[in-house]
């Protein structure tokens, strides 16, 4: 028998799946985030970010499975799902038929998925799916690591706000291409790059 799901668990589920913007901790930093099937969804979180649409949002997902129905996972893709997820790592794929027509910004034809660690966040996809969440702050600004600096960051704009305690800092994902040949190390976060090579070696 599964756990219940926490009130505000099931508000910010409700929220997202109407199109609104939550706020909800990864094991990262606050992220925000809407569905990624609705254009004017994925638009409202672009313009509380202010961040450009040639930026791409990452898309969370509550497994490797459900990474599966947005994204093609390759071998790579695969020995690198199985030994680091969930956790910081965000691969890059091309995208399936599932996903294809989402308005993420960026590069139409790939899509940056990841599987977090945080219990709050894994709740909420598990009862969302799929979500487009990028970290909850301005465009080019740190992030808030406590619900009241993202309140008066983003205010009314966020339906929901699934907060901590305590105050949440961490490091950025690491971030991996594989849609376009070789690895590339896009970002370097909480994974280190020799640890990704370790894994890819023998592949």
């Amino acid at each position: 028998m599964s756990a219940p799901v926490s009130a505000p668990v099931e508000e910010a589920i409700g929220a997202a799946l109407r199109g609104e913007l939550i706020v909800l901790p990864t094991d990262t930093v606050y992220g925000i985030g809407t569905r990624p099937d609705l254009p004017e969804a994925t638009a409202s979180l672009f313009d509380a970010k202010g961040r450009p649409r040639e930026l791409q949002l990452p898309v969370l997902v509550p497994s490797a499975a459900s990474a599966a129905d947005v994204a093609q996972l390759d071998d790579r893709a695969h020995r690198l799902a199985e030994a680091l997820w969930p956790g910081a790592l965000t691969l890059v794929l091309p995208r399936t038929s599932e996903s294809h027509t989402w308005e993420l910004g960026g590069d139409p034809h790939t899509v940056g998925v990841r599987v977090p660690r945080h219990p709050l966040a894994l709740a909420v996809l598990g009862g969302t799916g799929p979500l487009a969440v990028t970290s909850a702050n301005r465009s080019g600004r740190p992030t808030p690591s406590d619900c009241g600096e993202l309140a008066a960051v983003f205010g009314a704009a966020v339906s929901v706000y699934l907060c901590e305690e305590t105050p949440l800092s961490g490091l950025a994902s690491t971030v991996v291409d594989l849609a376009h040949g070789a690895p590339a190390i896009l970002r370097e976060g909480a994974i280190r790059e020799r640890t990704i090579l370790e894994i890819l070696s023998d592949v």
